[in-house]
């Protein structure tokens, strides 16, 4: 199985069609579906079945369509990380980030950094923690911006500045308009939106603070819990860095005085594999923090 063939493979799946897949390669029909005969001859398996009217994955081809994105991109990893080998002080920083990690890309130090290695890329992969981390492990990015809390033993960590979680709300919301923090205790019986990372944290600090919070919605991304809030639909408990998103002005925010609502971003990377100059350049930029260490108040989640 070479790389040639994965990328005849992609194709086929993607056009759903040989002829098709064929004319996006620039290549006739017969020598594109030998290649896919003498794939599956390797593999053992069989990849595709011909419809009616279009080509179907078999289980097997599912897999494999998944695998072959993830061995394509780790293969140009490869070669960029030989090509930086050898151009010494420039190449391409593969960095994975959330979407409430903007402030990190943005920092004076990372500015810096690009002022004094200007031929150093960025190629910015943005996605959820959990993607994030799979690509990683995939080789797909060397090191990734994520947030707090999170869990795997595989992973070298680098903790940031801890940041609360704020209420987030329209102005018709808000009951203290003459402060500009609140008490946990001030939450309840009070519509609350957030971001299921956060639901642990959050529900056990309303439960010490003795009473049940009214959850109005839990999402898998803060942009949700933010538009939700802009909305009206109730109060969004995120981190303070996502009230950019509201993109609304009649919106305003409290800090929450509680030792359980703090985040942090964190930078990770694998343990034990090559990092390339500029993602060790980039984790320099952050030295005085803490590797391998969980701060108190951040109990780890999968």
């Amino acid at each position: 199985m070479d790389l040639k063939q994965l990328q005849y493979f992609i194709a086929v799946v993607e056009e759903e069609n040989i002829s098709a897949a064929a004319r996006k390669l620039h290549m006739s029909q017969p020598p594109l579906s030998h290649q896919i005969k003498l794939l599956e001859q390797e593999l053992g398996v069989k990849l595709l079945e011909r419809g009616p009217r279009k080509i179907i994955l078999t289980d097997e081809g599912k897999l494999l369509y998944k695998r072959a994105h993830h061995m394509l991109e780790l293969a140009d990893t490869t070669i960029k990380e030989l090509e930086d080998c050898r151009r010494g002080h420039a190449g391409t920083l593969h960095i994975g980030t959330v979407s409430t990690s903007g402030a990190v890309m943005t920092d004076e130090r990372v500015l810096n950094f690009h002022r004094a290695y200007p031929h150093i890329r960025f190629e910015i992969h943005e996605g959820n923690t959990v993607e994030l981390i799979d690509w990683i492990e995939a080789g797909i990015i060397e090191l990734a911006v994520i947030r707090t809390p999170f869990k795997r033993e595989t992973l070298n960590q680098k903790y940031l500045e801890p940041e609360p979680l704020v209420a987030l709300m329209r102005k018709d919301f808000d009951w203290c308009p003459d402060r500009q923090a609140i008490q946990i205790n001030e939450l309840q019986n009070r519509p609350l939106i957030y971001h299921r990372r956060f639901e642990n944290r959050i529900e056990n600090a309303c439960h010490k603070a003795g009473f049940e919070p009214y959850i109005v919605c839990k999402s898998n991304d803060v942009r949700t819990a933010t538009l939700w809030s802009a909305a009206g639909a109730g109060i969004a408990l995120v981190p303070r860095i996502a009230i950019h998103y509201a993109g609304r002005d009649d919106m305003i925010y409290k800090e929450i005085n509680c030792p359980d609502c703090i985040s942090r971003l964190c930078i990770v990377w694998q343990h034990s594999r090559f990092l390339s100059f500029a993602a060790r350049t980039f984790l320099d930029l952050f030295d005085g923090t803490q590797e391998d260490y969980l701060p108190e108040h951040e109990e780890e989640q999968g």
